[in-house]
């Protein structure tokens, strides 16, 4: 590190890069492990956990922006952002596992009974949500602190992404079987098939998060805050007003808004694979290596070249690209299941379902990248014309976006399902049906086509839609560039 200019250690970057795979661990768990469990295992039904759900994403709508003003706010001898980081991970851990801890929902209870089912999981759901916040926006809002050389920045965050991405696919790729299997094994000792599915889950789910959250923890030991700042004494009303009036960063926001229907791919893909490959109870690992290997295989090799790609092109541009590329292959994935409804766990199937999915990963790990880079783009654009550097309460808006992604996949979900009856006791009717050996390609053909549909046409809408705030969107690459050349020398100067 120079005289002029401040940046991260290999160390630090490394124990950052293990904490964030750590914390989308648990997202993952909550994101896909227990949407799968709220449905499958313990029979909520789909609009009520929509409902719950989105009242979740609304609130964080407020939650975010006011975890970002404290932060921005925040002023100790640790920084803006380690604080948080050094506390938070532990309180994580409880409520991740709390969410896991509820009954069964069904007609044989009472009415009492179910409302209390559904009420536990909203609350638990809600508080981890905001809990979740307190360590997600210091998290990446770190970020523009470690650093301030622009290729350093872009750097860390690439691989934060490719860090993040490993952490959730790890998750993703095996919590329902893993804990469909350790289910399974425990059906002879509890006697009850729905019983010992749900203390799989509740087991898988414990170690997972013990894993994730103590690399969590790693972040607010090891990560330093170089770049300076003071705190800012701006309120909550002040900083949506900011947020708004930050082109750049409203720009962002809409798009990643328009976006959010994205989001029923990941939150769907375990349900689809275990049901369509593998009739719920059966052996359907060697399909989640094929088409989740296609999917993060594609995020990866994108994440990894976007970089060097933003060497060469405007962001920009490169964003409106990955945008459109990722929406064609979303678009195909429901017309290719109707030309072979019953037949795509065929090799020829797979060949042409593994193009896909990769190519919409593709799509998707670019983008994620670029909205990373360009959000800390935008707090220079900030601190230039305004004099601060709001990194907290703009790192919020990704936070807002991947929640509130998470949210409007619910609600579209929970309204796929209920429109076919994938819901509530029909749910464990199927469950009982496959397991008497029952086909869910076959016999349960609406489901399957609702899945499908959901993985495909909603997300390709969202992406088609999204490119369109981008158009004029208010700072080049160029731009930037010379702004931060001359918060650099601003920086030096108030140091001398």
């Amino acid at each position: 590190m120079s005289n002029s200019v401040r940046t991260y250690t290999a160390k630090e970057r490394n124990m950052y890069l293990l904490g964030l795979a750590g914390q989308n661990m648990i997202y993952n768990i909550i994101g896909t492990g227990l949407y799968f469990y709220f449905q499958s295992v313990i029979f909520i039904p789909a609009m009520a956990i929509s409902i719950f759900m989105a009242v979740a994403r609304v609130w964080d709508a407020i939650n975010d922006p006011m975890m970002g003003t404290i932060v921005d706010k925040t002023n100790t001898k640790w920084g803006k952002c380690r604080p948080y980081l050094l506390f938070v991970p532990p309180i994580i851990l409880v409520i991740t596992i709390a969410t896991f801890l509820n009954g069964t929902y069904s007609s044989a209870n009472s009415a009492t009974q179910n409302v209390l089912i559904v009420g536990w999981a909203a609350v638990s759901y809600i508080l981890w949500g905001m809990v979740y916040t307190i360590g997600d926006i210091p998290l990446w809002g770190v970020t523009s602190r470690m650093t301030e050389i622009e290729k350093d920045r872009a750097s860390i965050l690439s691989f934060a992404r490719i860090a993040a991405g490993l952490g959730a696919g790890i998750v993703l790729l095996s919590i329902t079987p893993v804990s469909q299997s350790v289910g399974q094994m425990l059906e002879e000792k509890i006697g009850s098939v729905a019983k010992s599915q749900q203390y799989g889950f509740i087991i898988v789910a414990t170690i997972f998060a013990f894993i994730g959250c103590g690399l969590f923890q790693l972040t607010g030991i090891f990560v330093r805050e170089r770049v300076p700042s003071k705190a800012e004494n701006i309120s909550f009303k002040e900083n949506i007003k900011i947020m708004w009036g930050n082109k750049p960063f409203r720009k962002q926001l809409i798009s990643g808004i328009l976006r959010s229907p994205m989001q029923t791919l990941l939150s769907i893909a375990m349900t689809l694979v275990s049901y369509y490959y593998g009739n719920y109870f059966g052996n359907y690992m060697l399909y989640i290596v094929i088409l989740g290997g296609a999917v993060f295989g594609g995020q990866f090799v994108a994440m990894a070249f976007v970089p060097k790609l933003m060497e060469k092109y405007e962001k920009t541009k490169l964003y409106i690209g990955s945008t459109l590329m990722g929406a064609i292959p979303f678009a195909l994935m429901f017309p290719i299941y109707k030309m072979a409804p019953q037949d795509l766990d065929k090799p020829i199937w797979l060949v042409v379902l593994f193009i896909v999915f990769a190519l919409a990963g593709a799509g998707m790990g670019a983008l994620t990248v670029l909205q990373s880079v360009m959000i800390a783009d935008a707090v220079d654009y900030e601190e230039y014309h305004k004099g601060f550097r709001p990194d907290g309460v703009f790192f919020s808006g990704q936070s807002f976006i991947t929640k509130l992604s998470a949210g409007i996949s619910s609600i579209i979900q929970g309204i796929g399902y209920s429109i076919v009856g994938f819901s509530g006791d029909n749910v464990n009717a199927c469950n009982e049906a496959l397991r008497a050996g029952a086909s869910f390609k076959t016999d349960f053909e609406p489901y399957a086509a609702m899945m499908f549909f959901l993985c495909s046409i909603p997300p390709a809408i969202g992406l088609f839609l999204s490119v369109i705030p981008m158009k004029n969107y208010g700072m080049t690459d160029s731009e930037h560039r010379s702004m931060l050349e001359s918060l650099v020398k601003r920086r030096n100067e108030n140091k001398d």
